[in-house]
């Protein structure tokens, strides 16, 4: 089984850290993003996302508070300097620093036995965070369990750079980003901003959007299409047998003309084949027969999402 390669870490120069530090930082994000950071534990991790006031994402975060007055938000690097300029145009007066710090932290990927060789418990929920002194410093190192990918559990770590590595066997660069898609859990990356309502991307089913916080840009959008039974798109885990790459749309063989839906997120397989997040049409999913690029391109399996849809909780 390809999930078996799974052991190991590996460093995750694709992403970036946007630092929030300030004693309003938890206050001024929780009005931006769809997440409640005013309440936001030390030992908790959360999901985010960054709208327009139409309540389309054009950004996604893993977001942990190491302090009261810091915030730290893991994005696809693509999109970090157009987030952060987006972000700083809205501190106005508000006691916060926004910057890059990417540079100074170090994220690396953990994935399988590797877990518990660092002291991890592969057990822990979703989200959690494990704070973990680091000598000399006021920082910490985060340890963010993440939503397994074909069962084998996977953790974020975050670190100031001059912070010992985690130990374990070096994991193939290329199937963390495999990983990542085979968990069912989607990230922004520039070819689909602007695109999707949160629930689109089902981040409402993994606890990306919180329905009891106060207002942020496209909350009345995305509560509509939570509450008033609107949404007719969801994203699902898919393989084809040759290449298909984010943004690319996605056709039902029954009409060639119209497409249903449109790839998040794809990653080469180690078995040669590829994985690939849609967010597409529900009833094209009822419906089968889906292609990518047109309606003669790359045939899409659809597998079972690894988690349940809140509708259907």
């Amino acid at each position: 089984m390809t999930s078996a390669l799974l052991n190991g870490v590996t460093p995750l120069p694709h992403l970036g850290v946007i630092r929030a530090e300030g004693p309003d930082a938890a206050n001024f994000l929780h009005g931006q993003l769809t997440q409640d950071f005013a309440l936001l534990q030390p030992a908790e991790a959360r999901l985010a996302a960054l709208c327009t006031a139409k309540g389309r994402m054009i950004a996604s975060f893993i977001g942990v508070r190491p302090r009261a007055d810091l915030v730290l938000l893991v994005c696809s690097r693509d999109i970090l300097a157009a987030t952060l300029k987006k972000l700083s145009m809205y501190v106005l007066r508000a006691k916060v620093k926004l910057s890059d710090a990417s540079e100074s932290t170090a994220l690396y990927g953990l994935a399988g036995p590797a877990l518990a060789a660092n002291g991890i418990d592969a057990a822990a929920p979703v989200g959690a965070r494990i704070a973990r002194a680091v000598p000399g410093s006021e920082d910490e190192i985060g340890i963010v369990p993440l939503y397994p990918a074909d069962g084998v559990p996977r953790a974020l770590w975050i670190a100031p750079a001059a912070a010992p590595a985690p130990t374990g066997p070096a994991l193939d660069a290329a199937l963390w980003p495999w990983s990542e898609v085979r968990s069912g859990i989607a990230t922004l990356s520039t070819p689909v901003l602007d695109a999707f309502v949160p629930q689109m991307l089902n981040y409402e089913s993994v606890g990306g959007v919180n329905f009891k916080k106060g207002c942020y840009p496209g909350q009345e959008i995305v509560a509509r299409s939570q509450f008033r039974g609107t949404l007719k798109r969801r994203t699902y885990v898919v393989t084809a047998d040759t290449p298909v790459e984010a943004g690319q749309e996605v056709f039902a063989a029954s009409d060639a003309e119209q497409p249903v839906g449109t790839v998040v997120q794809a990653a080469a397989s180690p078995d040669g084949r590829w994985a690939a997040l849609v967010s597409m049409q529900i009833a094209a999913l009822e419906a089968g027969a889906l292609h990518a690029v047109s309606a003669q391109g790359p045939a899409l399996t659809v597998e079972p999402l690894p988690y349940p849809l809140l509708a259907d909780i």
